[in-house]
């Protein structure tokens, strides 16, 4: 017997799962954080390059707190895999930037309204950065 689900609800119950699926991975995330010791913790944010203090926002902000990051890059033609390789610290420090973004509504808004490229200035806290990636035609997205 085969069950047919109308897309409408598939998407719904797809959507309820990812969401569920998020939480269980973030509570996991903070629950095996917790579990460590002051010292363990400190030496976890050595090991990254960050602090303790980051260490424990970015894992309180959620494993897709920095996902605007890359489509933002690509929206101002940098290849973000690029940079990872090339500049692995300085994608490290944007991405812990844009983790702790207040600006992620307008962010997600303009990239999906295809007008970041223009706006991001406005309210990114990693817009020097870009700009200075930007500039560089090795990081480029090759056309």
């Amino acid at each position: 017997m085969t069950l047919t689900i109308a897309d409408p609800v598939r998407h719904t119950v797809q959507h309820i799962l990812s969401w569920f699926a998020q939480g269980f991975e973030h509570a996991t995330e903070s629950d095996m954080l917790a579990g460590l010791s002051d010292a363990e913790v400190e030496a976890l944010a050595e090991d990254c390059g960050i602090s303790a203090h980051q260490l424990l926002a970015l894992v309180k902000a959620g494993p897709h707190a920095a996902d605007e990051m890359p489509a933002i890059m690509r929206a101002l033609n940098i290849d973000p895999a690029e940079v990872e390789y090339r500049m692995r610290r300085v994608f490290r420090d944007m991405q812990i930037t844009c983790a702790q973004c207040l600006s992620k509504e307008t962010c997600r808004n303009h990239l999906q309204q295809g007008k970041a490229d223009r706006t991001f200035v406005e309210y990114c806290a990693n817009a020097d950065t870009l700009n200075a990636l930007r500039a560089n035609p090795d990081l480029l997205i090759e056309a």
